[in-house]
């Protein structure tokens, strides 16, 4: 008997965008980071496999030819069709379900929160927000050239938020799963492994105290820089698990043992030297007796709705024009997948030729969701449900 287990990336039902800049993406060394761009679909199978041999005094190779014939036939055709759904393009689900997945309807739990808390501690900078009867305290390591504003959306009490699409849907789900959330600033463009783990490590702590949350679960996440600064500050302070975004952490400069929290790495596959990393690491946790698994994210491709979707304030018609734009200078394929990320795509050089009006606030929120439609590098809400199921799972 044989059982497979399929896991799909796109997961739930909730959007927005997010993103992090080319110092983000080139945050580690380069060396031997292949440029090889996989065409075919990354479909993991889990397979274990139970023979019984009920009958020994029967040779297994036993039968007629033509019963031998017709199983190898079935058996061939099985094949075959495997082969092909593992390699029918980008066609990941079908195109309701793909629809659904990155709409931008979101639940309605997730639609209302009150304003976040802004202070400044220690010369850090946070923002802050705590549900009523909270289950657990999430800290959120934002990458390079991020900072914590940049995850909630703006209001009267946070004047310079800019809430970031990927982002602050992020910060909705936490809300609406009852996790206390706090974001912090680094104090630099990236984070930095000095006085400043000291210094994030004792707000977190100060923090939680202040509020009186130390009975709770305390977790963390971090995207790309925010990702290594996170793996590295856990071997300090008592995570129940952490999850570490497009990053592979630096394990390979710290000391683990098996009291390391469970660790979740939600990345991009198309970035074939950080997935080489993430499977090494990952396979190293697990042999320290820590509990490690990993969510590869595939791209998805653009449609005339795709950025007025998952963008609030981007016009519908402006949203279609760029589709069209983005097809006729051949920025993606037939499908509509883009051919290159957003960050190399020369499409704000364009805009001028197409007579296509954007304002200066939504420039960077439409260049995150190509890099998050491209998926090499990007900061990601699409699984979401999987992120909080992987913390809830590890509460105590």
């Amino acid at each position: 008997q044989i059982v497979r287990k399929t896991e799909r990336c796109l997961n739930p039902s909730f959007t927005a965008s997010g993103a992090l800049s080319e110092t983000d993406v080139a945050w580690l060394p380069l060396a031997g980071r292949s440029k090889v761009e996989p065409k075919v679909k990354r479909i993991r199978l889990f397979t274990s496999v139970m023979l019984k041999h009920s009958d020994k005094g029967k040779s297994p190779y036993g039968g007629s030819r033509s019963h031998r014939f017709g199983v190898t036939l079935v058996v061939g055709i099985l094949l075959v069709s495997a082969l092909l759904f593992c390699i029918s393009g980008k066609n990941q689900s079908s195109e309701f379900e793909l629809r659904r997945q990155i709409s931008n309807s979101v639940k309605p739990e997730l639609q209302s929160h009150s304003h976040p808390t802004v202070e400044i501690q220690n010369g850090t900078n946070l923002v802050w927000k705590i549900p009523k009867s909270p289950k657990a305290v999430l800290f959120i390591a934002h990458g390079c050239h991020r900072k914590a504003s940049h995850f909630w959306d703006k209001s009267p009490d946070c004047p310079d938020c800019t809430g970031l699409p990927e982002e602050r849907l992020l910060i909705r789900f936490a809300l609406a799963r009852r996790f206390a959330v706090l974001t912090v600033s680094s104090a630099g463009t990236c984070w930095s492994f000095g006085k400043e783990k000291v210094v994030v490590q004792n707000v977190i702590k100060s923090w939680v105290k202040k509020h009186e949350l130390e009975r709770l679960p305390l977790v963390a996440l971090g995207a790309s820089s925010g990702g290594y600064f996170v793996s590295a500050i856990a071997t300090d302070l008592k995570f129940s698990s952490i999850v570490l975004m497009i990053a592979e952490g630096v394990f390979d400069q710290i000391s683990i043992s098996k009291q390391y929290p469970p660790t979740l790495f939600v990345h991009m596959p198309k970035d074939v030297y950080r997935q080489q990393k993430i499977r090494e690491f990952l396979e190293g946790l697990r042999m320290e007796g820590v509990d490690a698994a990993e969510i590869e994210c595939l791209d998805l491709p653009l449609s005339p709705g795709f950025l007025a979707d998952r963008i609030p304030g981007l016009d519908p018609d402006v949203s279609a024009k760029l589709f069209k734009l983005f097809q006729e200078k051949g920025f993606v394929d037939e499908k509509g997948y883009m051919k290159r990320d957003g960050r190399r795509t020369p499409w704000k050089q364009a805009l001028s030729g197409y007579k296509i009006s954007l304002e200066e606030s939504l420039v960077t929120p439409v260049e995150e969701e190509l890099n998050l439609a491209f998926a090499y590098h990007e900061m990601t809400s699409l699984q979401s449900e999987q992120i909080f199921n992987w913390f809830e799972s590890h509460m105590s």
